[in-house]
């Protein structure tokens, strides 16, 4: 079992995102300890894109703000992951467009993964199809290979959850990423798709940002995912972000510890 299927045992699993070198890679270290600290069992450190498809407005002014010289080489942000390696053993997932793992080279990208503490991948543009090529080389490294299913994958779902480790993100809603007030009304159904052919553990992420949210959607699923809300409280403090973080995450939580489990 790999280190991101354990933190789901025994209680609901919160994960959290933030960007890397936003608004810096030193303040990037100190979030990623900082929600640790709060609670997350699991953070998601996005590599910045200057065409990030799958994020809203937020992430993508993020985005903006990490590649604001135009040269953000991997290599630091590797750096930065043993420096986190340092002080926490929080699992770490790479939330990475194709693109930039194809120019860095499937084997030397999941090698540097192994080698400096990243225990999964989301790749939100890599389509099942093409999932083939890359596997092979998570699995020689370890890396969880995570899959994102929608509430409107229908048909294809039992195809996508069968191959997926790690945990499966469930995207609540349909368009990008982004803060929400409502949710796709077949989620419970769709959970119940996923784990008709799946023991992996299934995470609801797009929209959530607030406490009773966070917990509503632990009661569906095994956790819940927030990103653009973390991501929103680094772009309001800047390098005074990670105690706005930790006491986000603490809040978040003691919501979601507040779910039995078996529920969802």
């Amino acid at each position: 079992m790999s280190k991101i299927s354990q933190s789901f045992k025994n209680h609901k699993n919160f994960i959290a995102f933030v960007t890397a070198n936003d608004p810096d890679m030193e303040t990037t270290v100190n979030n990623v300890v900082a929600l640790a600290e709060g609670g997350a069992d699991v953070v998601e450190i996005g590599i910045p894109f200057s065409d990030p498809v799958a994020d809203g407005p937020v992430i993508q002014a993020a985005d903006l703000r990490a590649l604001r010289d135009h040269n953000l080489p991997i290599e630091s942000i590797f750096a930065a992951v043993k420096e986190i390696r340092r002080q926490t053993a929080v699992p770490l997932v790479f939330l990475v467009y194709l693109n930039i793992v194809l120019q860095y080279g499937y084997e030397r990208f999941t090698a540097d993964c192994e080698k400096f503490g990243v225990d999964g991948l989301i790749i939100p543009d890599l389509p099942y199809e093409e999932r083939g090529e890359l596997a092979p080389f998570t699995d020689k490294h370890g890396l969880d290979l995570i899959p994102l299913i929608t509430v409107t994958s229908g048909e294809r779902i039992p195809m996508i959850a069968k191959e997926a480790t790690g945990f499966i993100y469930l995207v609540s809603s349909l368009g990008v990423t982004g803060t929400r007030e409502s949710f796709a009304s077949n989620l419970a159904e769709v959970v119940g798709q996923i784990k008709a052919v799946t023991d992996v553990p299934v995470a609801i992420g797009f929209g959530v940002h607030t406490a009773d949210q966070a917990q509503a959607m632990a009661e569906l699923a095994d956790g819940v995912i927030i990103g653009s809300a973390c991501v929103q409280i680094v772009a309001d403090n800047g390098q005074n972000a990670p105690a706005k973080l930790q006491a986000y995450a603490e809040e978040i939580r003691a919501a979601v510890d507040d779910v039995t489990v078996g529920e969802g």
